[in-house]
């Protein structure tokens, strides 16, 4: 169904599902965050590890920080903080990350998550714009991906793609994805969209075609780095 939803004064051209209620929740805070108004909280002072109790995790092939925080039930806000990790980039094969516990909590040894709750890349491509960089005098709230042979994209994690549109501000045809546990993915700046509203998309599914990929993850309404969550 074709509709024309107005957000601050502007109109903006999409498509939507009549039961998606939280569609104007999204675009509000997709908006917001496009201003600078919505923003992560920024984190507090980190704790040194000596001071609490915990273990080492040594970071294997294909690990994520988002898997490692689920494999120990653990928020991975914290997990960031307490490690003092501003760049996901340098997670290495063999790094030792503090695992921060109580001292009768037992040590899980097993992943609490599935393949499938893991996000993939989009694309395989190069990054060529990074989380919180400044362009255009507007801070990017996820990463540019520029596609290599491939301009295929997928769907980073399975969902159901809860928002379309063909000319979402300066992010052109745009896709959202709602993961239903609090996640969402937003795929921008396509040049040819092949997901349809409503739609329920597997991990791995062809939902559009970019050069360039504008790729964003969210929880609830505040961006996170896109390359904390990516193998």
């Amino acid at each position: 169904m074709a509709a024309s939803q107005a957000v601050y004064g502007g109109s903006i051209p999409l498509t939507r599902s009549e039961n998606m209620p939280n569609l104007v929740w999204i675009i509000i805070f997709f908006i917001l965050n496009l201003t600078g108004c919505a923003t992560e909280p920024l984190a507090t002072t980190p704790l040194p590890p000596q001071s609490m109790p915990g273990f080492y995790h040594y970071v294997e092939k294909g690990e994520t920080l988002w898997r490692i925080s689920k494999t120990y039930r653990i928020d991975m806000d914290n997990l960031v903080t307490i490690n003092h990790i501003s760049d996901a980039t340098k997670i290495e094969v063999g790094q030792q990350i503090f695992i921060p516990r109580k001292q009768k909590q037992p040590m899980i040894t097993q992943p609490q998550i599935a393949s499938e709750e893991d996000f993939i890349w989009p694309v395989k491509g190069k990054v060529v714009a990074t989380f919180n960089q400044t362009t255009d005098n507007l801070i990017e709230k996820g990463i540019d991906v520029r596609a290599y042979e491939d301009n295929t994209i997928v769907a980073s994690r399975s969902g159901r793609v809860v928002f379309l549109s063909p000319s979402f501000v300066r992010y052109g045809k745009t896709i959202i994805i709602d993961h239903h546990d609090g996640f969402l993915t937003v795929y921008a700046k396509n040049q040819e969209v092949l997901a349809k509203i409503g739609e329920n998309v597997r991990q791995g599914d062809a939902i559009a075609k970019a050069q360039i990929l504008h790729f964003e993850i969210r929880k609830g309404h505040l961006s996170k780095n896109p390359l904390f969550y990516l193998p």
